[in-house]
């Protein structure tokens, strides 16, 4: 990018494209100006230059917050290389002073590259030992136990405790007043102890201190996010080249599930930071939440994350000549700053229980939130509090379907809302998609979204297939199970052993599935067959059919799954099926049914709308009803708040994919995994909280709502374990994201 980056990233539109352009250009610059040994004051004077070249000292001086993003790209670079630069303490100088007149010299000396500063937040540190600063009449009287003290400072910039001005002191070379301190992290800590010392002192806007805190903290993270993201590139580097017991040790599924683990916690982290330096560029009104959530989930996920790179480097990577011992410093004393995870969660779970704050919405483009609206007032005349309680108040087990309001669905359209116009659906993007399945979650409206099977019909299908079975899908009139699962072919769905055998012009089957839910209630059957036993590899002979529910031969013995509804197994007793039941060409199912996947562990990883709705009911529960005292209880309610926001953060991740015209594979897994583990985790955490009340079911005395947090956790063990394993999905997002080997 050119000098005129500082303006081009304070542009409305901040695009993939921009953001890409910079880490790049800010890649290429410390590629010639540091390495991760570099610690001279000369190197960083050097880079210090250089990035004012490229208008990067100027971030955060053209509006308060616009080019945050940009910003914390940067940082992330900075962290790769493990370097100390201070701009972060350049961008918090620019927010602080911007639009003072009287601070105009100053900064500018910083926009040129001549002022090397440190800005410390005093008693806003959030530091659990003691600082103050106290300005009077032009002088500092200030004691600062812990300081983030760039080597060649020319100028210490501090809050005073009121938080209504900034003193700025200029250092001289080897100043007694700043101690140095031994630390972990490779940037430097200091003891700064100020005595009546002149100043230059400028007024603050008020209301700035808390936003500057978040600000800085955010900085931290991204600089961590960088040196954990480097430090796992050479891990998984490392497992696929290091060779033990004569194979590489990225063959070991444990090493697989640490790296898998990683990616997640990285992504996690990454797509919750930048959301949360959006939002405060688009002005957003709860960008506080998103921030909180991503230091309180990001502050621990990166910490685990640079010691599961440790483990896999193993003694290579202990050795101080390795760059990972450097990345270790810089992680854990980046997230050590400012109250750490602890104070992040804490400060989430005050917004929410004490300053009636939400989870905050996601925009899903024009179009999406034009839709979401449309939606909402469909729904609100469909799905109205009457036919709602109505509904409500059946037994569990039956409440999953509802007729009348799925027919009303089907007239409207929307089981099609994203097929494409020649199958008579809407065309609607994924982000209306989203939205859609978002509002109809809101309300916990009951019955069938989307189809999983449609987009392998309109792909896969004949003419006459699709003639047949499409509007039936679309207007609700049909309704298709799976039929994958055997007993000795849950996660290994290759080694199937249902036989589809020609028979003449058809096709005879023979065989069992198991687990298959909605069976009892469907017309047909999305069957997975062996159609050649002797193919190689074994998925090679896999192929798919449409198997009539109510065909002869077809058995269907349902039993009651853990989480209350009905789950079946279902015997094919010599089935004879006509020629057009196959779907696709022969032995091609493979293809069909991992797209069909694929496309399940998106729409399992929405399962996190569910979740956020649990979650704001414990949220109610404990506001009016029970001690919201207890600092345990707070503590783990900052963190499920900040792990759903990264839950949605995740699929959303998906549906943007998607929305450019990408096939989000591995995306979705991680989605998959993560809001599975998660409704575990709420639902155990609901116990801890909520105690005896957290198990009582609908009807009983005292339940919360209808019950319904005993059987999220109930229900929690089959995302788990459908739709592939939790740890298949691990192997998948090693060896097909991370190129491990299999």
């Amino acid at each position: 990018m050119s000098t005129q980056i500082q303006a081009d990233v304070a542009q409305d539109e901040f695009t993939e494209e921009d953001q890409t352009a910079l880490r790049d250009s800010v890649r290429r610059l410390l590629s010639r100006q540091w390495t991760t040994s570099s610690h001279d004051v000369e190197a960083l004077h050097a880079v210090w230059q250089a990035l004012a070249d490229q208008g990067l000292l100027a971030l955060g001086a053209s509006a308060y917050g616009d080019d945050l993003p940009a910003a914390i790209i940067t940082m992330q670079e900075l962290g790769r290389v493990a370097c100390c630069a201070p701009l972060a303490d350049a961008v918090l100088m620019n927010l602080a002073l911007h639009g003072n007149d009287a601070a105009a010299g100053i900064v500018g000396r910083l926009h040129g590259g001549q002022c090397l500063p440190t800005f410390a937040l005093g008693a806003f540190d959030g530091d659990t030992r003691a600082a103050s600063a106290r300005i009077d009449a032009g002088t500092l009287r200030a004691t600062l136990p812990c300081v983030d003290v760039a080597p060649g400072m020319t100028e210490l910039l501090v809050l005073d405790d009121a938080g209504e001005q900034v003193a700025i002191y200029s250092p001289q070379p080897n100043d007694a007043a700043i101690r140095p301190t031994a630390a972990l992290a490779l940037t430097n800590l200091a003891c700064v102890d100020l005595e009546d010392t002149p100043v230059q002192v400028f007024e603050l806007t008020p209301g700035n201190v808390h936003e500057l805190n978040l600000v800085a903290r955010l900085f931290l993270l991204a600089r961590a996010w960088g040196a954990a993201q480097r430090g796992f590139e050479l891990a998984v580097e490392h497992a696929r080249t290091r060779v033990q017991f004569g194979q590489p040790i990225g063959k070991f599924q444990a090493i697989q599930h640490k790296l898998a683990n990683a990616l997640i916690h990285l992504e996690g982290t990454r797509l919750t930071l930048h959301a949360a330096a959006a939002s405060r560029c688009e002005g957003r009104k709860q960008w506080e939440v998103r921030v909180l959530s991503a230091l309180a989930y990001g502050s621990t996920a990166l910490r685990q994350v640079i010691l599961e790179v440790h483990h896999t480097l193993g003694a290579i990577g202990y050795s101080e000549e390795h760059e990972a011992p450097r990345y270790f410093r810089l992680v854990h004393g980046d997230l050590a700053r400012h109250g750490g995870a602890a104070r992040a969660r804490a400060e989430l779970a005050a917004l929410l229980l004490d300053r009636d704050a939400a989870l905050p919405e996601h925009t899903l483009s024009a179009a999406g939130e034009a839709f979401r609206q449309e939606v909402r007032q469909w729904l609100a005349q469909h799905w109205n509090a009457a036919r709602r309680a109505e509904h409500d108040a059946l037994p569990f087990e039956k409440r999953g379907r509802n007729a009348q309001f799925e027919k009303a669905l089907g007239e409207q359209g929307w089981i099609g809302v994203s097929w494409p116009a020649e199958f008579g659906g809407q065309a609607r993007t994924p982000f209306e998609q989203m939205a859609y399945i978002e509002e109809l979650d809101r309300v916990d409206a009951p019955g069938v979204r989307l189809s999983l099977q449609a987009p392998a019909l309109m792909k896969f299908g004949t003419p006459a297939q699709q003639r047949k079975f499409l509007p039936a899908l679309l207007h609700g009139k049909i309704l298709i199970c799976l039929g994958y699962s055997e007993s000795e072919a849950g996660s290994d769905l290759a080694s199937l052993r249902t036989q589809a055998k020609r028979d003449g012009d058809g096709w005879r089957i023979n065989g069992q599935k198991l687990w298959s839910t909605h069976a009892t209630e469907a017309d047909y059957i999305w069957l997975a067959a062996r159609t050649d036993p002797q193919a190689s590899p074994k998925h090679a002979g896999i192929s798919m059919f449409l198997v009539p529910a109510r065909h002869p031969g077809v058995i269907i013995r349902p039993s009651m799954a853990m989480y209350g509804r009905n789950f079946s197994t279902i015997i094919l007793d010599d089935v004879r099926l006509d020629a057009d039941a196959l779907i696709g060409p022969e032995n091609a199912g493979w293809k069909i049914l991992t797209a069909a996947l694929a496309e399940e562990r998106m729409l399992m990883g929405s399962i996190v709308n569910r979740t956020r709705r649990i979650f704001e009911d414990i949220v109610a529960h404990l506001k009016h009803d029970v001690q919201t005292s207890d600092a345990v209880v707070r503590d783990r309610l900052g963190a499920l708040a900040a792990d759903i926001e990264v839950a949605r953060a995740l699929v959303l991740n998906c549906v943007r994919m998607a929305e450019n015209g990408e096939t989000p594979t591995v995306e979705a897994a991680i989605s998959k995994v993560y809001s599975a583990e998660l409704m575990q985790r709420l639902g155990e955490s609901a116990i801890d909280m909520l105690g005896s009340q957290a198990i009582l079911s609908q009807g009983a005395p005292g339940a919360i709502g209808l019950g319904e947090i005993e059987q999220f956790l109930r229900h929690s063990i089959m995302y788990v374990v459908g739709g592939g394993t939790a740890e298949i999905q691990r192997n998948l997002i090693a060896q097909r994201g991370l190129n491990l080997p299999r």
